[in-house]
């Protein structure tokens, strides 16, 4: 039986690597305690797993195609979400044709880096990432993959234009923008009204940064002929995306696909039994481009089962065609027991040793 382990980070609990290493070992128990009570000895092993963890162009994603490709990490100090100085992290790649900079937006503008009580995308900014791009343009880098996702700001890009020299610096550079998930610039379903109050933003507030993001729009519209409104992921990191596409020339694309390919998905998947995925919370934004619905788009029908610490909304995720539904978290127990770290591995471990004693 080979299994493929594919899941993405549990946010502010465990990195991707570790979610797959706790899936790949709860694996391990389960066919191995079955092999014992089989009386099973020698002979070939029983289960092949395949760790491939991931990140869907938010936080982590550094981590995981650094890894997979072996990148080495690189630190600049950019003005941070508050305004105040931080270090932020991203990897270089090179290669015959020269090096490559894989940076995420979230390393300079991250909800993390926003104490709870100050978090307000009224006043972040989003400067830092500006000033991160132009650390990989002045250390050589002609190709820049950049992470969307996760930041604490809706500012559509404003502070990172902001920079100076930024957009002449980056003319002829090649930029792909990875989002993580596929929401419009502005409206209903936009950056400020679906994310803002994630980020702080009262109601009222909620309206206003609407407004801001639907005039900057009309304003890109005129100045350089694209309709953000229009442009898939052109929301992603409070709307980062948009002005990245619209003045430096990014290209955009779903996050999950890039990593996908990035680490060789599709190859790995070609005789696999059963897939495994999973993220700290699934629900019906899980379907609007998160990692677990790019693992079940590219399933190529392999069985997925959704391996997450929490799950809601069942029946769309069902009807999304996840075979198995699973929150690894005990019914009752507290948040800030459930994201421990030692606790999550251990839960994580006996789910998934449950599921596959069911599975076989």
């Amino acid at each position: 039986m080979k299994i493929i382990v594919a899941p993405d980070s549990f946010k502010e609990c465990l990195g991707a690597r570790e979610v797959a290493r706790a899936m790949a070992a709860g694996l391990r128990e389960a066919v191995s305690m079955a092999a014992g009570l089989q009386g099973a000895g020698g002979g070939e092993e029983p289960l092949e797993v395949v760790e491939l963890p991931l990140a869907d162009g938010g936080e982590g994603t550094v981590k995981v195609l650094a890894g997979a490709l072996g990148a080495r990490t690189v630190r600049a100090t950019v003005t941070g979400p508050l305004g105040v100085p931080v270090e932020a992290e991203y990897a270089i790649v090179e290669d015959a044709s020269g090096p490559t900079a894989i940076l995420e937006v979230a390393s300079a503008c991250g909800l993390p880096l926003v104490p709870p009580e100050k978090r307000n995308p009224m006043h972040t900014t989003s400067r830092g990432v500006g000033e991160l791009i132009l650390d990989a343009l002045e250390k050589g880098c002609k190709r820049i993959l950049i992470g969307l996702g996760g930041t604490s700001t809706c500012d559509g890009g404003a502070g990172m234009l902001s920079v100076p020299g930024l957009r002449e610096k980056a003319a002829g550079t090649s930029i792909q923008a990875l989002y993580d998930v596929d929401c419009p610039f502005y409206g209903p379903m936009g950056a400020a009204r679906i994310f803002g109050p994630q980020k702080g933003a009262s109601p009222q507030e909620v309206e206003i940064l609407d407004r801001r993001m639907q005039a900057m729009a009309e304003e890109t519209l005129r100045e350089t002929g694209l309709d953000l409104q229009a442009l898939p992921g052109a929301g992603a990191a409070g709307g980062l995306g948009g002005a990245m596409a619209a003045y430096l020339g990014a290209r955009m694309r779903s996050g999950v696909d890039g990593v996908l390919d990035l680490i060789g998905f599709d190859k790995a998947v070609k005789d696999a039994d059963l897939i495994l995925t999973g993220e700290g919370k699934s629900d019906a934004q899980t379907l609007q481009g998160k990692a677990p619905l790019g693992v079940l788009r590219r399933s190529k029908g392999i069985p997925v089962a959704l391996v997450s610490g929490a799950i809601n909304d069942r029946e769309e995720l069902r009807k999304a065609g996840f075979r198995h539904l699973l929150p690894v978290t005990p019914e009752g127990m507290p948040r800030e027991k459930a994201i421990d770290p030692v606790t999550a591995i251990d839960n994580i471990r006996k789910a998934v040793a449950a599921l596959i004693q069911r599975y076989a």
